[in-house]
């Protein structure tokens, strides 16, 4: 009875395909935990009806024979617990020293597959090393069906039972890829391109080494989020060392190095919204501006937001205020500034605050008369990690044949326009002091340009009426600024980007028409966007266009998104420390939930009186 016992054994587990290496590649004898003789004499048993059917098909109500003799309690509360124990004791020491921080969390991993289930023998070498006998014999597929008392796997008789592949890193669902999400709202817009290649990566604010060296099931997903939903550990000794009242490149912790650039920004490119729009100082601001600033064929909103107007309206605060009402609690106001009615405005997500430095700003009048602030620039500037940036909005003279002023124009602002004053310059050989361009890494300059269609109006219109399919060029052979950029005389060093949209000037008040005045002023390209940056390459256009839906205004707005390119920063560049304006944010929320509120009174409204109709 014993030997039977001990060969059936013996022999399942040498039988166990593609194991043979793993369980006799050692001359020495492995030992076989003891079982009591009902649960042998159940075994073979089963063997004999088994061995009994084998020429005929097996009946699927016959009983199988257990795949493994149970353990006995003697061996459960001796060795297997001391060993799994000091395995534990081990792996958290292990992750207390572990330099990329990761060791806790994929050892936890690691202890469920070593803790074996009730009813599980063990096999146990002269090595003291104690592994579950599934394992051994049958590579214990991972992840099981915890729902399940007896997995399909289980269920197949032990010779067609084969071995499961080995799981691979790359097997984490899309669960646990997205468990570091922040909202959808400020996800990356980098993995537009990446999609179409069935590929969804997300930007992630915590450690991403974690997710590089782990694989889990839902049971760690949910651990993963509760520990490292947002926010990173951060050592002792790394609070003892950080100083961040201004960057540094020294140091794995440095605020504004590649490593934390990294974690942030993957492919170092920053996405970056720009507005320009002349109000015609209208003292009614349209009714909603999510058009204006989150059109519906952007899948992703950008990191910073940019907007420039001429001849705003009288109550700047007011337009501040709709502005972050519309872009809402992901965004807080970084700057503004203003010459007259030119108004400048940065806005950056929250949570790219800390990354940026002092901001400074400059003005420049244009007219002869300075208290007249109608024409001019207002430009503010400041440092995002290690990359400088500049953005001006000006308002240049008017008139269709007014060229030679308008160069005059741009001519004074690039000498006037004193920036940077206290930043340091990322680039101080490429700089030129008779342009303040040339002192920045990504410049954009945007505003109404006054630039002219030099063509009469009836010329204009016809070719507008043969255009198809978004082809402006025809138009653009006449247009002035164009012209004097080909010729060097304006923007030196700037580009723009191809115009796939009609004139944005002049509209008659509410509708589409042009100018039906009297005048019957030629549409034109006056509001335009450039930009110039120091390293071939660094600006990538994503859109151009205009805002045909805001009408209250003879100008239509022009948008551009740009992708740009960040580098680390140095360890000269002062910090702004988190600051924003406060009473802004406050105010903007309040009004959304202000509204949202009467929205959602509407509709409960507008049901009781639909039910009281029906009754």
């Amino acid at each position: 009875m014993t030997d039977n016992g001990e060969d059936s054994r013996l022999h399942h587990v040498c039988e166990a395909p593609g194991k043979e290496d793993s369980v006799i590649n050692d001359s020495r004898p492995y030992e076989i935990s003891l079982v009591d003789s009902k649960s042998c004499k159940e075994h073979n048993d089963a063997l004999k009806l088994t061995a009994g059917n084998s020429e005929g098909e097996i009946s699927p109500y016959q009983p199988r024979p257990p795949s493994l003799p149970r353990l006995s309690k003697s061996s459960k509360t001796g060795s297997v617990e001391e060993t799994v124990r000091t395995r534990r004791l081990r792996n958290s020491q292990e992750s207390l020293s572990d330099p990329a921080e990761t060791g806790s969390s994929t050892d936890s991993l690691k202890e469920d597959q070593t803790v074996p289930a009730p009813g599980v023998a063990m096999v146990r070498n002269h090595n003291s090393n104690v592994r579950p006998l599934s394992a051994v014999t049958t590579r214990s597929p991972g992840f099981r069906d915890r729902g399940n008392s007896l997995s399909e796997f289980e269920s197949r008789p032990c010779s067609q039972q084969r071995p499961l592949p080995a799981l691979e890193k790359s097997f984490a669902s899309a669960t646990l890829r997205a468990a570091n999400r922040i909202d959808r709202d400020c996800l990356d817009y980098s993995v537009l391109a990446k999609e179409k290649l069935g590929e969804r990566l997300h930007r992630n604010l915590s450690d991403s080494r974690l997710l590089e060296n782990m694989g889990s099931d839902s049971a760690s997903v949910n651990s993963l989020r509760s520990t490292y939903s947002v926010l990173s550990p951060i050592r002792p000794q790394d609070v003892r060392n950080r100083s961040f009242l201004e960057g540094s490149v020294l140091g794995n912790g440095a605020l504004l190095g590649a490593e934390e650039l990294d974690r942030y920004f993957p492919d170092r490119r920053l996405g970056i919204y720009i507005a320009t729009w002349n109000m015609q100082g209208e003292k009614g601001l349209p009714p909603n501006l999510d058009d204006f600033l989150l059109p519906t064929d952007s899948e992703f909103a950008q990191d910073f937001y940019i907007i420039g107007v001429q001849e705003g309206c009288p109550d700047r605060r007011e337009w501040e205020t709709r502005l972050q009402e519309t872009l809402g609690p992901y965004y807080v106001m970084l700057y503004a500034a203003s010459l007259g009615v030119l108004y400048l405005t940065v806005f950056v997500r929250r949570d790219l605050i800390w990354f940026c430095s002092e901001v400074e700003h400059a003005t420049v009048t244009t007219r002869i008369i300075s208290q007249i602030k109608t024409k001019g620039a207002v430009g503010i500037a400041f440092t995002f990690f290690g990359t400088s940036f500049l953005f001006i909005t000006s308002h240049f003279t008017s008139g269709d044949a007014k060229i030679y002023e308008r160069i005059l124009d741009y001519n004074k602002i690039v000498e006037a326009l004193g920036l940077p004053k206290d930043l340091p310059d990322t680039n101080p050989y490429r700089s030129t002091p008779s342009d303040v361009t040339t002192r920045f890494d990504q410049v954009f300059w945007f505003g109404d340009f006054n630039f002219r269609l030099s063509k009469d109006r009836v010329d204009v219109e016809a070719i507008m009426n043969r255009t198809v399919e978004g082809d402006m060029g025809p138009l653009l052979e006449h247009d002035q600024l164009s012209k004097e950029m080909n010729d060097g005389s304006i923007f030196k060093g700037f580009q723009e980007a191809p115009i796939h949209f009609f004139p944005t000037y002049k509209f008659d008040i509410g509708c589409d028409i042009y100018d039906t005045t009297s005048k019957q002023r030629t549409p034109s390209y006056t509001d335009r966007i450039l930009f110039r940056n120091r390293q071939a390459g660094d600006i990538k256009v994503v859109k151009y266009t205009s805002c045909s839906s805001i009408k209250t205004s003879d100008h239509r707005p022009v948008i551009g998104v740009f992708h740009v390119k960040l580098r680390p920063g140095r360890d000269n560049i002062p910090l702004g420390a988190g600051q924003f304006d406060r009473g802004l944010y406050l105010e903007g929320i309040r009004r959304r939930i202000t509204r949202e509120l009467k929205r959602r009174e509407a509709m409960k409204s507008q049901g009781s009186s639909t039910i009281c109709t029906l009754s």
